[in-house]
């Protein structure tokens, strides 16, 4: 798989993961894992990493 076009799968997963994250933070959805309620806060935080991580990518991007 060429590097560019691996960049663009990944960007693009990241930033579907983010928005997802900053949904459930915004609209207050609840989530739990094995009875553990997660915080919204970490939905926050998860959105901003995931968020920041696609730009990286699409920066990478237009480098190449």
């Amino acid at each position: 798989m060429k590097t560019k076009i691996f960049l663009v799968i990944v960007s693009i997963i990241f930033l579907i993961i983010g928005i997802l994250h900053l949904t459930r933070a915004i609209l207050q959805w609840p989530a739990s894992i094995n009875n553990f309620d997660l915080p919204i806060w970490l939905s926050y935080i998860s959105a901003v990493i995931a968020i920041f991580l696609a730009y990286s990518g699409f920066r990478l991007i237009n480098k190449e």
